[in-house]
């Protein structure tokens, strides 16, 4: 939705490795939601030097997806220009993982504490 609200293009990053895409880029992330790491790949067919990315995803908790697509960015020759997520939990280390290396990270939620099982979100 945000490339169709920008009128940019949308290159999405694919969990897995398809047998039917050629020059791969391809980085590892770990994800302690499910204990797995994975392979994560895009085209360079789409992914190129010169361009710009905004990279979006739904939650930003440890930060591993995001070090991977930068890995992805930075193979490409491409340029970070920032990062966006809908839930940011600020109680682990990704949001502050990515400021320090001066990224530029807008999240529209940020859930502060989920102590107590009561759900803290940031004013």
């Amino acid at each position: 939705m945000v490339g169709f609200l920008l009128n940019v293009p949308v290159v999405f990053a694919k969990k897995k490795k398809p047998s039917t895409m050629d020059n791969m880029l391809v980085t590892e992330v770990y994800s302690f939601t499910k204990n797995q790491t994975y392979t994560v790949c895009c085209s360079s067919d789409f992914l190129k030097e010169g361009d710009k990315v905004l990279f979006i995803d739904d939650f930003l908790a440890n930060g591993k997806a995001a070090t991977g697509i930068i890995d992805l960015v930075n193979q490409a020759h491409a340029e970070l220009v920032g990062m966006g997520f809908i839930i940011e939990k600020a109680f682990q280390d990704g949001g502050k993982l990515l400021r320090e290396k001066d990224i530029q990270v807008e999240s529209l939620a940020i859930i502060d504490s989920l102590d107590n099982c009561e759900i803290k979100i940031r004013e």
